[in-house]
């Protein structure tokens, strides 16, 4: 082999190794960074997961204690992906669950929720975990912006019919000119309350 061909092969190999660690480096950076990702999401959930209990009430970790869903009873709230349930207890006891669950039908889409409820089938807490609204008009779901969401704490199904936003003939108030982001919201916690209904003896007797 001439010192021409020896060098150009010295070269490819110098380049190739050079390529071999650097996508080495990009995958480690990468994986890194996903999981740091996804951590802070967790943490920034879990947050957003207090919000919906009654402080004290409980002395888990909800999040040790989540329960997953079933395909089935995922797509029930609406949810297109794996759901959980973060179960509260008190002494062992179940006394609450944050559902995550979905309004499919926003005005700018979906609207991602966690539903908070107790054993009485009360509603503990609602926020919004994520939407596209129209800002100035749909955002007012946002807990940082509006007290809107907190309509919802104490409410049941004692009476479906109130379940619907007062131009529709029930008790939830709206933003005129805006009713499609609030009739998506409160037809999505019904439903949530509805699952909750189906499954409540499941729930209740719920253990890791």
């Amino acid at each position: 082999m001439n010192d021409t061909l020896r060098e150009a092969r010295n070269s490819a190999l110098t380049l190739l190794a050079f390529a071999v660690i650097a996508t080495a480096l990009m995958a480690g950076v990468y994986a890194l960074t996903y999981k740091t990702v996804r951590a802070n999401e967790e943490r920034a959930k879990l947050a957003v997961v207090a919000q919906t209990l009654v402080p004290g009430s409980y002395d888990n970790n909800p999040a040790q204690d989540a329960l997953l869903l079933s395909a089935e009873q995922a797509a029930r709230l609406d949810n297109d992906g794996p759901s959980q349930v973060f179960v509260a207890k008190q002494a062992g006891k179940a006394v609450g669950w944050v559902f995550e669950s979905t309004a499919p039908n926003g005005y700018g889409g979906k609207i991602r929720l966690l539903v908070g409820i107790d054993r009485d089938g009360r509603v503990t807490g609602v926020r919004v975990v994520s939407h596209k609204e129209t800002p100035g008009l749909g955002d007012y779901i946002d807990i940082g912006k509006s007290d809107w969401i907190k309509g919802f704490d104490g409410q049941s199904l004692e009476r479906p019919d109130a379940w619907r936003v007062r131009k529709d003939g029930g008790q939830f108030d709206y933003m005129a000119g805006a009713t499609i982001t609030p009739r998506a919201v409160v037809a999505a916690v019904a439903r949530t309350l509805a699952f909750f209904h189906d499954y409540r003896a499941e729930l209740a007797g719920s253990t890791r």
